[in-house]
């Protein structure tokens, strides 16, 4: 592929210059302890030997990442992490499978270690502020485990229709969307009123306008911000001047296009991670400034402090 040309997707020995220039620049530094610039090399190429006396631990530039204790070649992890990086709707494992020439099962784990690698970790502040508008909306994507089916509504009624429409039975997403910048989405067990204030709450600046439907979830809510503008959409109104949820909705739907197109099927268990890749993408898309080569070094340094392992996976 033409986009492999470069030479860390070429050879491990490459990669692993690339990988260490890409996370320690030119200060080694020991993942274990975080000593900088006190380290040797070891006669295993690529592996080091903290010199702190309190330390003295080996560690390579995959240690305490989601690409450490593997056995694939570093030079295919840079490729998969552009391959998903790069493709707006997802790249499904078995295409990974074959475009990498690994086993469907090293291409399904690799791809969950590289949306945990792009996971949002750490503390984010609150989106928004003075003279800023969030959209905030959810939406239902999928089925729910069967275990967890319920046959009446909170009310105790029977559903309309035995639950076959509306968000009856399905997993909730609720998504906020900084207009012209960054998106968060949470799956939740269930998007009722309390729920969404305390996703809207400590996910949004209080000098923010809070933009949404007409869904009666923000009501209370929505009184907390500068100002809660709605949209009617029983009415087939999508725009009042600004006043718009398409930014949100325009997220839906490249995420469920993806999911019904490319992913086609998602286990509840792991729907987070699929969040998360979409929500990445979303972060670091062209608009903000961002292509395709800057956007996989970035999953890459996200890589670093996070584990997954086949038993969590599973």
């Amino acid at each position: 592929m033409s986009q492999f040309n470069a030479p860390h997707f070429q050879t491990p020995e490459a990669a692993r210059a690339y990988l260490e220039a890409l996370r320690w620049g030119g200060e080694r530094v020991c993942p274990h302890c975080g000593t900088v610039n006190s380290s040797f090399a070891t006669k295993k190429a690529g592996v080091y030997r903290c010199s702190s006396k309190e330390c003295r631990k080996d560690f390579s530039v995959t240690t305490k990442s989601v690409m450490e204790s593997s056995h694939i070649k570093l030079h295919v992890w840079l490729q998969a992490f552009y391959l998903m990086a790069s493709s707006k709707k997802g790249v499904s494992s078995h295409q990974l499978h074959r475009a990498l020439g690994v086993t469907y099962k090293t291409a399904w784990f690799l791809s969950h270690r590289i949306r945990e690698a792009m996971r949002n970790g750490g503390i984010v502040s609150p989106m928004g502020g003075e003279g800023s508008i969030v959209e905030a909306d959810e939406t239902y994507f999928g089925p729910i485990a069967k275990d967890k089916v319920r046959k009446t509504t909170t009310s105790g009624r029977p559903f309309t229709k035995a639950g076959r429409t509306g968000p009856s039975n399905k997993r909730a997403i609720v998504s906020l969307v900084e207009r012209g910048g960054s998106v968060r989405s949470f799956h939740v067990a269930v998007a009722d009123a309390n729920t969404v204030a305390v996703i809207v709450n400590e996910n949004i600046h209080r000098e923010t306008r809070l933009h949404t439907d007409e869904s009666r979830l923000y009501t209370k809510v929505g009184a907390n911000f500068a100002m809660h503008e709605t949209i009617n959409h029983s009415a087939k109104e999508y725009a009042r001047g600004d006043v718009t949820t398409n930014s949100v909705e325009g997220y839906f739907s490249i995420f469920k296009r993806g999911m019904r197109g490319v992913y086609q099927h998602c286990a509840e268990k792991h729907l987070h991670r699929y969040l998360s890749e979409y929500d990445f993408r979303f972060n670091h898309r062209v608009k903000l400034g961002f292509n395709d080569g800057e956007r996989a070094d970035l999953a890459i340094k996200g890589a670093a402090g996070k584990r997954l392992t086949y038993r969590q996976a599973n």
